[in-house]
């Protein structure tokens, strides 16, 4: 993106903001080997499953997000996004109950802030 101030063009920066990574533990069923890793960044969830010879990568961009789910049981916690079009919901088990928190709070913040909103929405 490119600001002109009095004839001058100047560079204009965003702010990169990290993305966190939530791994789910190994105690869980279907996570003893490869653990599903949920990435939460100001433009996307992504969830990560590995398997021995694949990937499977499901994302879902942070403004179509519908709503978050998280049913807590006696030590994990089980997450499930749903997306405002309709499409299967991102589902994942076995996170810390912390971890879930910390993904609905992530989630909620970045769809709160209208600076990490893009500019054409319609562009999306």
């Amino acid at each position: 993106m490119r600001i002109s101030v009095a004839s001058r063009p100047v560079r204009a920066y965003s702010l990169i903001v990290p993305s966190e990574i939530f791994q789910a533990s190994r105690w869980t069923t279907g996570n003893f080997l490869f653990p599903t890793r949920i990435e939460v960044s100001d433009k996307a969830v992504v969830r990560r499953k590995r398997s021995w010879f694949s990937v499977d990568e499901i994302s879902m961009s942070i403004f179509k997000i519908a709503s978050v789910h998280i049913k807590t049981g006696m030590m994990f916690s089980d997450i499930l996004i749903e997306s405002s079009g309709g499409s299967d919901p991102l589902a994942s088990h076995g996170h810390s109950k912390a971890d879930a928190r910390r993904v609905k709070e992530l989630i909620e913040n970045y769809q709160a802030d209208p600076a990490s909103r893009p500019a054409n929405p319609s562009a999306e």
